[in-house]
């Protein structure tokens, strides 16, 4: 184990040093949260323990501690490795305020809908370890946010070969595996509630909310909430759904889908309905062009190079071909009763 340590030290220094401030500034707080956790109980006073949300304490601002708060080692490593993948992946493509306003939003939402969720199971049980027991804290929110996101930009690339496992099946797998360890014992209910809370809050987010250059939002057909689940239960849950967004439309918390003309193209009229996003068009062109050139590539890979004897009969072939037909001097004195190769016609006569 040990000599694995300075590898790993190396791959992830190599992985920060391309990144902007705001990454390398959130992996220093979450190294320096943990090494004080030695000595401090952090998560107390970082993490979000719902009964100290709820009033009259207000305790708000571990909202926005609370995703930098870690107190176990395979935890720091899942926060330092989803940080470094959102600067390598995701920066480039948003940009560093857009990324900390990404990351601001999850670990806010996660605190909000955790503390909601075990305020509810406590009017259920009315146990108050559920509300003054539970620490919820720890980026696992995050990197749940940073699955959805990676599922809508490179959903389809391939994760692992054997079994086959695409980008687009890791949130909801990993969520699996999440909720088995729940049911095993092996983790604790913050865990999963954490990382739940991560994925919904990152999809509604990116879904309807994220500003870019094309508007808000991201309405394409792949990324819809029933492409989370496998293909046999996405009617059942794309019915549930749309009934769920229809009455978030109707109290004003979502907006309503809207037909989008863009009328500046010089050759025609281009119309952006929802499903057909112009990145999700040129995602697929992209799909379609990596397809196109493994498969030509195959072909060329599968033909043979022509022989040297080959060559030389397509060369005295084609100087047959280009040489005149004309008799042979040397023949035409041999005999005169020899048929011509030559295929001639007589003129035909001429129509009245």
């Amino acid at each position: 184990m040990r000599r694995y340590l300075p590898v790993a030290r190396q791959h992830f220094l190599a992985a920060l040093a391309g990144t902007s401030v705001v990454v390398k500034s959130l992996s220093a707080a979450v190294l320096l949260l943990y090494l004080l956790s030695f000595g401090l109980d952090t998560a107390y006073g970082l993490g979000v323990t719902p009964g100290y949300l709820l009033p009259p304490n207000f305790w708000v601002w571990t909202l926005l501690t609370q995703g930098l708060v870690e107190e176990r080692a395979w935890g720091l490593a899942a926060s330092l490795a989803t940080l470094g993948v959102a600067g390598r992946l995701l920066e480039p493509l948003w940009g560093a305020l857009e990324l900390l306003v990404f990351f601001a939003v999850v670990n806010i939402s996660v605190g909000l809908l955790g503390a909601l969720a075990y305020f509810l199971t406590y009017v259920a049980s009315f146990h108050l370890a559920y509300l003054f027991a539970v620490r919820i804290h720890g980026g696992l929110g995050f990197l749940g946010g940073v699955l959805v996101a990676l599922k809508q930009t490179m959903g389809d690339s391939t994760v692992l070969k054997v079994p086959q496992v695409r980008m687009k099946a890791v949130p909801m797998l990993l969520l699996i595996l999440l909720a088995l360890l729940r049911l095993a014992t092996l983790v604790e209910s913050n865990v999963l509630a954490s990382y739940g809370f991560g994925l919904l809050s990152s999809w509604v987010y990116l879904r309807f909310y994220q500003r870019h250059s094309r508007g808000r939002g991201d309405m394409s057909d792949h990324f819809a909430f029933a492409t989370f689940f496998p293909e046999i239960l996405q009617p059942v849950v794309g019915l549930v759904a749309n009934l769920v967004h229809g009455i978030l439309v109707k109290v004003k918390v979502c907006r309503k889908t809207v037909k989008r003309y863009d009328v500046g193209a010089p050759s025609s009229i281009t119309i952006s309905l929802p499903g057909t996003d112009p990145q999700d068009a040129e995602r697929r062109r992209q799909l379609a062009l990596k397809a196109l050139n493994e498969r030509l590539k195959r072909v060329e890979d599968q033909s043979a190079w022509p022989s040297m004897e080959d060559d030389e009969e397509e060369t005295v072939a084609a100087a047959k071909a280009d040489s005149p037909l004309l008799p042979d001097p040397g023949a035409a004195g041999k005999s005169t009763g020899q048929e011509s190769s030559l295929i001639t016609f007589q003129d035909a006569p001429s129509q009245l």
